[in-house]
């Protein structure tokens, strides 16, 4: 499943706030700001992508939870970036710190949740769901 994952392990993705990931775009709100859906998929993309180097091949990691407060809004334009860091580790469940700053300071700020799963297994239990 796993090759030397170990507590600590941290994570970091920028990006630059455009319309691509705003309120608006997401269908969350009618503002042109960087939209809480986009906040909590880039929390999500910066714990997976910090964790696969330690994972074996043919393994990935799902997201099972997100608990976060998006608490001050980025504008259009604004550089941003998502921090993530390995807290826990039970067989297969991960649980990290995530949060999100802008130029200012922090936005958001919470727990995620992610499982180790074997792609192929995980994709022919997928396809089989409502078929049975």
């Amino acid at each position: 499943m796993s090759k030397e994952l170990t507590l600590g392990i941290r994570g970091r993705i920028d990006i630059t706030v455009d319309a691509s990931v705003s309120a608006k775009k997401a269908a969350s709100g009618e503002m042109d700001v960087f939209g809480t859906p986009y906040v909590i998929a880039l929390m999500e993309q910066t714990a997976d992508k910090s964790v696969r180097p330690y994972l074996e091949d043919g393994c990935a990691t799902v997201g099972t939870m997100v608990n976060m407060r998006h608490t001050a809004a980025t504008p259009m334009g604004m550089k941003a970036y998502a921090e993530s860091e390995l807290v826990e580790i039970d067989g297969r469940r991960l649980g990290f710190h995530v949060a999100v700053y802008d130029e200012v300071g922090c936005v958001a700020e919470g727990t995620h949740e992610r499982f180790i799963i074997y792609k192929e297994k995980f994709m022919e239990k997928t396809n089989k769901r409502g078929k049975e």
